[in-house]
């Protein structure tokens, strides 16, 4: 048997480093070639690394969340053969020496580097253990207090879905480890004592989670944005009725090659005539050389939820895009974002943001601005509310938007004009449209 050492390889784009962000396999683990081992972070981009070779888990280098440098190891398995370690070899000279010599002296140095020679392993002696052979084990305090729990991102992903705390489940794998059959277990022979019948008892169950990966750079992100820039946050009513009328005009009359218009398009369209009067909110502040970078070109970062987490890809030069021409690249974006297939350079080089809720949307809300940019316009919630039109309340459609500026470069009177532009033009959807 030979030992295989695999090491970060580098993703490209630069990076000189990567971010483990969760373990597909355990120590013990038999992997197949091209099985994925790991999930590594760069920036915003997520990395699966495959196995090249089949062989047995015997090393892992890293948790989630450590930082490892392109080409360090970071995974070590038992292969047949002589595997790529050549550490050993690298150190001592090699002499010349018949067969039957290398093998005596293989066997020779094999009795003197342990106390026990044990024959390998066969693959049926490394399978996990079966259900019914797991059930027999004891379920209970299985580890000393304080002493935490060793088991796969999966299994405790299962775990705190299900309520268990993993200190009370005996584990049955490698040093310890609690495996899927070892859950399997633990719920069949402990429901009379979670779910005593005729009564409820108490959860004391804590569950530690590590921010790791898109979560940690969305934090960091934030805490950069919330301690370096003094926001003000201004909250409008809009009255949407007629965009929404036209926008179903639209939607009823575009062409099969025309995407389906949401609201973002028409917004993005008031923003890029808004800023175009106040070209100081469409700009980047350096802060550290004090210097605020205003541009021509309107980069619009749209802030979308994934099932990772919360990141902004860029709707380029949307300046020059209409309606129709908006609403193809966020449609487009937004698919690449949820599959995580989302390039450096779409996540990247916005000057002003536009951040949603959807019909989860609030009332009202305070947006964080997009650090370096100095502003970022947020949309709330649509409802019919009845509104006084001088004689009468009529019902109307209407939205609050929440507004944030950076208040070290973007004065409150600045911030003001830039709300009731957006709100004149948005209630009167025929000026967006208009040249000049």
């Amino acid at each position: 048997m030979g030992e295989y050492v695999i090491k970060l390889p580098d993703v490209g784009e630069g990076v000189a480093e990567a971010e483990i962000v969760e373990w597909e396999v355990s120590v013990g683990d038999v992997v197949q070639e091209d099985a994925v081992l790991a999930a590594v972070m760069t920036d915003k981009a997520t990395v699966e690394i495959p196995s090249p070779v089949e062989g047995r888990i015997i090393w892992l280098g890293a948790e989630p969340g450590d930082v490892m440098s392109v080409g360090a190891p970071i995974i070590k398995l038992e292969v047949d053969g002589e595997g790529n370690s050549t550490e050993e070899s690298t150190s001592k000279p090699q002499v010349a020496e018949p067969e039957a010599g290398k093998s005596e002296k293989k066997a020779t140095q094999k009795q003197e580097q342990t106390f026990v020679v044990e024959p390998p392993k066969t693959k049926v002696e490394i399978e996990k253990p079966s259900a019914s052979q797991v059930r027999k084990q004891p379920i209970g305090p299985a580890r000393a207090e304080g002493e935490k729990p060793i088991a796969s991102p999966a299994v405790r992903k299962r775990a705190q879905d299900g309520g268990v705390d993993l200190r009370q489940v005996t584990g049955t794998g490698p040093a310890g480890r609690i495996t899927h059959e070892d859950l399997d277990a633990y719920f069949d022979g402990s429901s009379v004592a979670v779910h005593p019948k005729g009564g409820l008892v108490p959860n004391t169950s804590v569950s530690e989670v590590k921010i790791v990966g898109l979560r940690r750079k969305i934090a960091e992100k934030m805490s950069i944005s919330k301690s370096r820039i003094p926001h003000i946050t201004i909250v409008e009513e809009v009255d949407m009725t007629a965009l929404e009328e036209l926008r179903a005009s639209l939607n009823k009359n575009r062409s099969e090659d025309h995407p389906k218009l949401t609201l973002l398009p028409f917004l993005m369209r008031a923003l890029v005539k808004a800023v175009a009067e106040q070209p100081n909110l469409n700009a980047i502040f350096d802060d550290e050389a004090g210097v605020v970078h205003q541009y021509g070109g309107v980069h619009i970062g749209m802030a979308a939820q994934t099932p990772n987490g919360l990141v902004v890809p860029v709707i380029k030069h949307a300046e020059a895009r209409d309606v129709w021409g908006c609403a193809a690249e966020v449609n487009r974006l937004a698919a690449a974002s949820k599959a995580g297939t989302a390039t450096r350079e779409e996540l990247s080089g916005s000057t002003i943001t536009i951040t949603s809720l959807g019909p989860l949307g609030a009332i009202a809300t305070t947006p964080v601005i997009n650090h370096p940019e100095v502003a970022i316009l947020g949309v709330n919630k649509m409802a019919i509310r009845p509104m006084w039109d001088g004689t009468d309340f009529v019902p109307r459609k209407m939205m609050n938007i929440s507004s944030s500026f950076d208040h070290r470069v973007i004065d409150g009177w600045d911030a003001a004009v830039f709300v009731q532009r957006i709100k004149s033009l948005l209630e009167t959807p025929a000026m967006i449209f208009m040249e000049g």
